[in-house]
């Protein structure tokens, strides 16, 4: 499965974990509270061989750009600064691997039934987002 599965706008049908996920993050208690109630919608656009990947919520919007297997420096929304890598992997999912400060955190997209399944783990904390395309 090519990235081109992955484009399109995508808006937070479910979330489980999110809170616990980003509290071993680090994310402050204030921020949690906020980034728990954003029903966030993303947009992954392709222009060329860069990708972007666009989280828009009320709260705030972030986003960021790659080029597939080359490492970028990512402002994460939490204010981290995350030296970050991502690649498709054999099995059609994208995973996109950060790294600061000696932690490091790892978010797998996948399709699953025409859904985009997002999984975080750190630590074995993990969380799962799912969003329907738009």
């Amino acid at each position: 499965m090519a990235i081109d599965a992955f484009l399109g706008k995508w808006c937070l049908v479910s979330s489980e974990g999110f809170e616990e996920y980003m509290k071993e993050l680090g994310v402050g208690m204030a921020m949690r509270k906020m980034g728990s109630m954003a029903k966030p919608d993303v947009y992954i656009i392709k222009d060329g061989d860069t990708i972007t990947v666009k989280t828009e919520s009320t709260f705030k919007t972030s986003q960021f750009s790659f080029k597939l297997g080359e490492k970028f420096e990512e402002n994460t929304l939490d204010g981290r600064k995350t030296q970050t890598l991502v690649s498709l992997k054999d099995d059609g999912s994208m995973i996109q691997e950060q790294e600061w400060d000696g932690k490091k955190t790892i978010i797998t997209r996948k399709l699953v039934d025409g859904q985009l399944v997002v999984e975080c783990d750190m630590n074995g904390v993990k969380c799962v987002r799912v969003y329907q395309k738009a």
